[in-house]
C-alpha cells in the first residue's frame, strides 16, 4: 500500500513539476510578448516553491511559483515584440528553412555566408525542444563550417537569454518543452494587436483624423 501511495505522489510531484515549467514559460512569454517588458534573469535562484504551511500535509494542495530579483529587465518596442513574435511563430509552426531565415534576417541579423540552413537550423536550436543531434559535437561543427554569427539583433539577445535560462531549468527536471510553442499564443497577440494598430492609424491618416 506505502509503495502505490508513493509511485501515486511521485506522480502527482512530477505532474505539478511539468505544469509549473510550462507556467514559468508561459509567464515569460506573456511578458516579453504582451508587456514588452520582461526579466531577462530568471535563473532558479531567482524562482521560487511556496508551499503554503497550514496545506503542505494535504496530498491535493500544490505549491505556488514565486518570482523575484528583476534587476535585469528588457523593454521591447511594439515593432521590435512583432519581429521577434514572427520568428518565434515560424519556429513553432515547423515553417520551413526559408521563411524561418528570413524572419531572422528581418530582425537585422548578419552571417558570413547568409546560409539559409544555418539560420533555420540556429532559430530551431534557440527556441525549440532540443533534438539529439544537438548533443552531437560533430552537427554543431558541421553548422559552424557552413556559416557563422558576425551580428546578433540587440532586441533579440536577452530574449533568448530568458529562453535558455528556462529551458536549462526544464531539462534539469527532465523535461524537453519547445519554447516556441509554448509562446505561440502571445506571439500571436503581439502580431495581431500590431497589424491592428497600424490598420487603424492607416484608416485614421486617410480620413485626414490627427490622433
Amino acid at each position: 500500500a506505502n509503495e502505490r501511495q508513493n509511485a501515486i505522489t511521485h506522480a502527482a510531484q512530477m505532474n505539478w513539476t511539468q505544469d509549473a515549467v510550462h507556467a514559468l514559460l508561459d509567464v515569460h512569454g506573456h511578458q516579453i510578448f504582451n508587456l514588452g517588458l520582461f526579466n531577462a534573469d530568471p535563473h532558479p535562484g531567482n524562482i521560487l516553491v511556496v508551499q503554503d504551511p497550514e496545506l503542505q500535509h494535504v496530498s491535493t494542495s500544490h505549491p505556488k511559483i514565486g518570482l523575484i530579483d528583476y534587476g535585469q529587465c528588457k523593454r521591447l518596442t511594439p515593432h521590435e515584440r512583432v519581429k521577434v513574435a514572427k520568428l518565434i511563430l515560424s519556429i513553432a509552426d515547423k515553417e520551413p528553412d526559408e521563411v524561418i531565415a528570413n524572419h531572422f534576417r528581418d530582425m537585422g541579423i548578419q552571417t558570413k555566408n547568409d546560409s539559409t540552413r544555418f539560420l533555420a537550423e540556429f532559430g530551431r536550436l534557440m527556441f525549440d525542444s532540443f533534438q539529439p543531434k544537438h548533443l552531437d559535437h560533430s552537427w554543431h561543427k558541421e553548422l559552424h563550417k557552413e556559416d557563422r554569427v558576425l551580428y546578433f539583433p540587440k532586441e533579440l539577445s536577452m530574449v533568448y537569454r530568458t529562453a535558455l535560462l528556462l529551458r536549462g531549468l526544464a531539462m534539469s527536471l527532465q523535461l524537453n518543452p519547445s519554447v516556441g510553442e509554448v509562446w505561440r499564443r502571445h506571439a500571436q497577440d503581439a502580431v495581431r494587436l500590431y497589424e491592428t494598430d497600424r490598420s487603424s492609424l492607416e484608416t485614421d491618416e486617410s480620413s485626414g483624423i490627427v490622433v
